[in-house]
């Protein structure tokens, strides 16, 4: 997102006056919603049915809200539960030069996007990139997969999905409740009524959805960008006071964070899914560079190998965690074994 998208985006958080011009806009936006998923709701618009459960991790927001360790959370979660899970998404900022794109230890963030190789470096698991998702969720089927999760997949009505998973910000939760481009919002807030679980990453600061349930982002280690060697959040790795590079979609959090961690840092905010050059990195001192593991995938080369890298992880509440086993247990249920849903793909 630009410079102008940014301060857009702030005001529409913040509720600004101005943005009442534009709900005429916003209607036009709102019947276009409700026409396309109509469409698909009535079969105008075909939806494919994968022989396999599918978790959709979404927001109804734009801006980042912490969807991206969820996902990560959940894809680990479920291989310790036995399952096979891949995750499909639809590789934002990235071009491949075919599809569906599974990704291996080589592929280049500038063909499957940021967010797509930072899922596959920190699960290890199997993550393919395809505008198309029913063609990408095919291919995760015949890469093993018995389980799909669709990442920012809430608006790609052509994938039939099992759960529906919504993550909200929870300092600035759907900001003035506006659709675009009048505010902030893809859908408006009903969409939250229809979807089978709410996640308000941190405490909110708004009256959250009844029912909705928690997590919180928890720094988990400092990694060395040159080596991938992990060290302990304490003592610091580095010494002295740092520059702090974020090009995610909510900067302050990761700013913040950083100094939860005592980090001293000069903070330096770019666009979600920037591309990094040299030039971006060069700040005219010695100091150490940190950066969230998003930027990392894409500073590889660029950077000094002695930045650092904070990994955080999702953690969910019990309750969560306990509503989630019960509706696996129903999908595991619902389906064929792994080898018949291959076999009817």
């Amino acid at each position: 997102m630009s410079g102008l998208g940014e301060r857009w985006l702030t005001a529409a958080y913040r509720g600004d006056a101005w943005l009442c011009a534009l709900r005429p806009l916003e209607a036009l936006y709102r019947l276009a919603v409700r026409r396309r998923a109509a469409a698909y709701a009535l079969g105008r618009k075909p939806v494919w049915q994968a022989p396999v459960p599918v978790i959709v991790v979404g927001n109804v927001t734009l801006g980042g809200t912490g969807k991206s360790p969820l996902v990560a959370w959940l894809a680990r979660h479920l291989a310790e539960r036995g399952w096979s899970p891949g995750i499909l998404s639809r590789g934002y900022g990235g071009h491949s030069e075919r599809y569906p794109l599974l990704l291996d230890a080589h592929t280049p963030v500038t063909a499957c996007g940021d967010e797509p190789r930072m899922l596959a470096d920190q699960t290890g698991l199997p993550v393919v990139v395809d505008p198309d998702r029913p063609r990408g969720a095919r291919r995760l089927l015949e890469a093993g997969c018995d389980i799909l999760i669709s990442d920012d997949g809430l608006q790609h009505l052509a994938l039939r999905r099992d759960l529906e998973l919504v993550v909200v910000d929870g300092r600035r939760g759907l900001g003035n409740g506006r659709c675009l481009p009048a505010g902030p919002l893809r859908e408006p807030p009903s969409r939250l009524d229809q979807v089978d679980a709410v996640v308000i990453n941190g405490t909110p600061a708004f009256d959250p959805p009844s029912g909705a349930h928690s997590m919180v982002l928890e720094p988990a280690a400092w990694r060395r960008l040159g080596d991938g060697r992990r060290f302990p959040l304490s003592p610091l790795p580095f010494e002295g006071e740092v520059h702090a590079i974020a090009g995610i979609g909510h900067p302050p959090r990761f700013f913040a964070t950083l100094a939860a961690l005592c980090v001293e840092a000069t903070p330096h905010a770019f666009a979600d899914h920037h591309r990094y050059t040299a030039e971006d990195l060069a700040f005219g001192d010695d100091r150490p560079l940190v950066m969230t593991a998003k930027d990392a995938v894409k500073c590889r080369g660029l950077a000094p190998d002695e930045s650092w890298v904070l990994e955080v992880e999702a953690s969910p509440d019990a309750a969560f965690r306990a509503w989630l086993a019960q509706r696996l247990d129903t999908l595991s249920s619902s389906y064929p074994t792994p080898g018949e849903a291959r076999a009817a793909n």
